[in-house]
């Protein structure tokens, strides 16, 4: 309930050029229990790598995609523990049946627009399979979100992934 006020609040503030919002940190809020990274980021966990591209249009197009990669090895032959969060359930996702089933990420984590999800996962599967030691796999689960960034919607993204 705090949390929700702090942000409700944050948000109808509104700031002046030049200012930044507050870090939730910042406000006393503090999520888990371990403590923060050097940068509080999700870079600082060692191996952890993310990549991200941003599509800006004329005033209405704001969208991009974002590419996280557990490690830098081959996902599908060394998986990772994960598991899946639905915050409001209004976007789009892909992957989460098998996540929750096992427990494991087999690919990197893709984030963009609602729309480009399944372009995302179309180009997670060409990724995964092109990668040494893959080329005879029958079974990839891509997994990726999307919401809406954009005040249109189009369709932007032609996905080459060269992560």
């Amino acid at each position: 309930m705090r949390l929700a006020l702090i942000c409700s609040l944050c948000a109808m503030a509104g700031l002046a050029p030049g200012q930044t919002r507050p870090r939730a940190r910042d406000l006393g809020i503090v999520t888990g229990t371990l403590p923060t990274g050097p940068l509080n980021a999700i870079t600082d966990v060692a191996g952890v790598l993310v990549g991200h591209t941003t599509l800006i249009r004329g005033d209405k197009i704001r969208t991009g995609v974002t590419a996280v990669l557990p490690h830098a090895g081959n996902l599908f032959r060394d998986k990772v523990a994960g598991a899946v969060f639905v915050g409001n359930g209004f976007g789009k996702l892909a992957g989460s049946t098998q996540v929750d089933e096992l427990g494991e990420i087999e690919t990197p984590i893709l984030l963009t627009s609602t729309l480009d999800v399944p372009r995302a996962a179309d180009a997670l599967l060409d990724y995964m399979l092109a990668l040494p030691g893959n080329a005879g796999v029958r079974s990839i689960n891509p997994a990726n979100a999307g919401q809406f960034l954009t005040k249109e919607f189009p369709r932007l993204f032609s996905f080459v992934l060269r992560l």
